[in-house]
């Protein structure tokens, strides 16, 4: 007999009681813990794979799905069989959308019903404020998602049917729709889109749905409920113009850097048209998808750092993507102006950023950088043993890149990931996990967290 209260489910069997505390920033953590463990499972049965696949691949696999990151140490395509795709893509479904959803049902798994505390945290991953209806919004997320992804198949569809035939075509176009709007970068494709790197209509549809993907529901509500009052852009939510602003701005910035560093390096050999093409998708998934058009490993250092200023940031919050997020740091860039013009109020669109919001940018862009750095030293002294000083050099940009991918769950790669050694697989695999669920987790803790009102005295110090 098992009995629910808050935050606790209590067993009682004869005359013992057992009683699991369940906190609202374990559920998270807990909920991909246990599809990932499905998945791992799955994927280690004969009938998912092809080619023989060890039980670190199928685990490093079904983390990647996931938390729908995307680097992969065996092929997708050629080396899982048609029941370990869907398996992927099973996890990339419910990975992408289980940082909103996923919560939001354990909750009410362990609850019975959704308390103040856990409404509240549930509302804090779609946008930070109160929702009326929050079980129709869920509904409107999973239909919005469906809706999206369809679109994306049919249009993909076509293009498919001129190189497979029709059956292919679909399942193609079925994968890579829901890969894409969940910014997991996975692909049946070995090169991923290197043999569509020109190609309009599929490069077009990507982008759409890795954008859409990347914005946050909230933001197709508060726009839907814009236009449906007839009003403009200075009618919606402060997030909401956050998210749309800062999105905007990073994929120009990213198209025309990369237009820059490589105009005449990667994309000497294309055409003007096609260079425009090229740098538009690598700018939009570098943020978050971890599709590549061009040869990763080919680029020049100063476009990987680019891509890991990007790779960085992410998505926004209450998306398929990963990341620090676009808020977070547009909340960190606001901090810093207000600093350095001696305003004590933290500023965005004309409007006060409360402190809390502040700590917590801080809190996860800290978080972040530490675990990045922690696992990259790992990776650089025991991932490759035996590797000499001058070896070691040329690998610290791809060890460096690859971490930066895996926790910001990006899945690009300078060709590195299949050779890790089962050390390094594991590393990249906490990685991935961490990058997904870490900020995140971090969030809600840091929210519901109780304040403590004593302050101590203050003491002057040389900062600098």
């Amino acid at each position: 007999m098992y009995q629910t209260r808050k935050n606790e489910l209590t067993l009682n069997q004869s005359s013992r009681r057992f009683t699991l505390r369940i906190h609202p920033s374990h559920t998270l953590p807990l909920s991909f813990f246990i599809l990932i463990l499905l998945g791992f499972v799955l994927l280690v049965l004969p009938i998912s794979h092809q080619e023989e696949l060890s039980a670190i691949d199928a685990l490093f696999t079904a983390t990647s799905a996931t938390c729908v990151t995307g680097l992969v140490v065996v092929d997708t395509g050629s080396h899982l069989s048609l029941f370990g795709q869907w398996v992927v893509l099973f996890l990339i479904q419910f990975g992408g959308l289980g940082i909103m959803t996923f919560s939001a049902f354990f909750v009410f798994l362990f609850q019975g019903r959704f308390s103040i505390k856990s409404r509240d945290l549930v509302e804090k991953s779609f946008r930070g404020g109160s929702i009326p209806q929050l079980g129709r919004l869920l509904m409107m997320v999973i239909m919005i998602t469906l809706l999206l992804e369809t679109l994306g198949a049919v249009v993909l569809t076509l293009r498919f049917a001129q190189e497979f035939p029709l059956s292919r075509a679909i399942y193609l176009a079925v994968f890579h729709s829901i890969s894409a709007f969940c910014n997991a970068g996975f692909s049946l494709f070995s090169t991923s889109m290197l043999d569509f790197q020109t190609d309009l209509t599929v490069n077009l549809t990507l982008m759409v749905l890795i954008v859409c993907g990347g914005l946050g529901f909230w933001v197709f509500f508060d726009f839907y409920r814009c236009f449906k009052k007839r009003r403009f852009f200075h009618a919606l939510s402060l997030h909401s113009k956050i998210v749309v602003s800062v999105t905007g701005t990073l994929i120009l910035v990213g198209f025309v850097l990369f237009l820059f560093f490589e105009w005449n390096h990667a994309l000497r050999e294309f055409s003007f048209g096609h260079k425009m093409v090229l740098a538009a998708f690598q700018s939009i998934t570098t943020r978050t998808a971890g599709f590549n058009s061009v040869p990763i490993e080919q680029l020049r250092n100063a476009t990987c750092l680019l891509f890991m200023i990007l790779m960085v940031i992410g998505a926004s919050p209450g998306s398929c993507g990963g990341g620090i997020k676009t808020t977070s740091f547009a909340v960190l860039t606001a901090v810093i102006l207000s600093r350095l013009r001696d305003r004590r109020q933290v500023q965005l669109w004309q409007r006060g950023i409360p402190e809390h919001l502040v700590s917590k940018a801080i809190a996860i862009a800290f978080f972040w950088i530490v675990a990045v750095t922690v696992v990259s030293l790992f990776l650089m002294s025991f991932a490759y043993p035996g590797v000499s000083d001058d070896q070691s050099r040329v690998l610290f940009i791809e060890i460096l890149f690859e971490s930066f991918s895996a926790i910001g769950t990006v899945g690009l790669s300078m060709g590195l990931t299949p050779e890790l050694t089962d050390i390094g697989k594991i590393l990249i695999i906490l990685l991935m996990f961490v990058g997904r669920i870490g900020p995140a987790t971090l969030a809600i803790a840091v929210a519901t967290r109780s304040h403590s009102r004593l302050q101590l005295a203050e003491e002057e110090f040389l900062v600098g």
